[in-house]
């Protein structure tokens, strides 16, 4: 069984390299007669592969598509084979290191369409593959070919905006997510896993391969490769530490009903109904201060050995600045109203 395909309606250079691609529908784990069709109508060789499509061909492999009850697919080709932009047509066999863009976006687009969560697909090597370009309002445009865009934009009475340089495009011009608010669409990148009842406020910012539960306010950044918990609220300014920002191998995630407070961070993994106090960053080296019950002090810990558990609140002692660990299990209770109306 393949592991995901889509049909692609993309953007090339002028030397005909893809530098971006869009699939409305992508599929994970295909049928076999649909990889049936795409090997008789596109000449699919195995394999992972992304085949460029002309709209004869795509008409072609529309009424196959029909004549095999794939008729979602069959009404996606129909339209593509109008498209003025290049189609693609992407099959991945299996999960490997990608090799191509196309194959990249799809890989992307798998995670944002919350059908692979974050780590749940191989996405090692992607940088090489992804193209650094300009977005502007009138799409992907690569930096070599920009400066004659810009100019024949202006001599037509157009403004040409570069809205950002970067190799992710935002994932809202991809996928829209169900159930979501996102008050700032720039700061979440596609690639991002936005549970339904998220709301990503105008600071917070979810990187790719990354994301959330739901039912949760992001008003803080997580990092790539970070997964926050149903019920957890990031506070204005927090950030997570995610595998491309010195969190190395470990991966960094929040549990349920947690509470990570303005300003803080954390470098460890949090278990559930966890509160960082505003202000504090917690990396895998932080000493922490164990305390028991009574206050007292139990003993000095590195903050690695308390990543995962449970009904923990970390705080800064404001006369030693000691970081200190309490057991709080009835300390949280975050505000349920607030998430019921996410």
């Amino acid at each position: 069984m393949s592991f995901a395909f889509g049909i692609g309606v993309g953007t090339q250079n002028n030397q005909g390299e893809w530098l971006e691609v869009f699939y409305q529908q992508p599929i994970m784990t295909p049928d076999k007669t649909l990889i049936d069709v795409v090997e008789s109508a596109l000449d699919y060789q195995g394999g992972n592969q992304a085949i460029a499509a002309s709209p004869e061909q795509l008409h072609q492999f529309a009424n196959a598509l029909r004549q095999v009850g794939q008729t979602d697919q069959a009404i996606l080709a129909e339209k593509a084979a109008e498209s003025t932009r290049p189609v693609v047509v992407t099959v991945l066999a299996t999960d490997d290191t990608a090799s191509s863009t196309p194959e990249v976006y799809l890989k992307l687009h798998l995670i944002s369409h919350r059908m692979a969560r974050p780590h749940g697909v191989k996405l090692d090597g992607i940088f090489g593959l992804l193209p650094n370009l300009a977005w502007t309002n009138e799409g992907a445009i690569d930096l070599n070919e920009l400066p004659e865009r810009q100019l024949s934009a202006r001599i037509a009475g157009r403004t040409l905006e570069v809205k950002s340089v970067d190799k992710f495009p935002q994932m809202t011009d991809y996928v829209v997510p169900k159930g979501v608010r996102i008050a700032d669409t720039a700061r979440v990148r596609l690639g991002a896993y936005v549970g339904e009842g998220t709301t990503v406020m105008h600071e917070g910012f979810i990187n790719f391969n990354a994301g959330t539960e739901g039912t949760s306010m992001i008003e803080g950044r997580i990092s790539a490769g970070v997964m926050v918990g149903k019920g957890s609220d990031l506070g204005g300014g927090c950030s997570t530490m995610g595998t491309l920002s010195g969190g190395g191998n470990i991966v960094i995630a929040v549990g349920e009903n947690c509470l990570i407070g303005a300003n803080a961070g954390i470098g460890i993994p949090l278990g559930d109904r966890c509160k960082v106090e505003a202000g504090l960053y917690i990396t895998a080296g932080t000493k922490v201060a164990l305390l028991d019950d009574n206050g007292k002090l139990v003993e000095v810990v590195k903050a690695r050995d308390l990543a995962n558990q449970p009904d923990l609140l970390f705080r800064r002692n404001s006369q030693t600045g000691a970081v200190e660990c309490v057991t709080h299990k009835s300390a949280i209770e975050l505000n349920e109203e607030l998430h019921a109306n996410n």
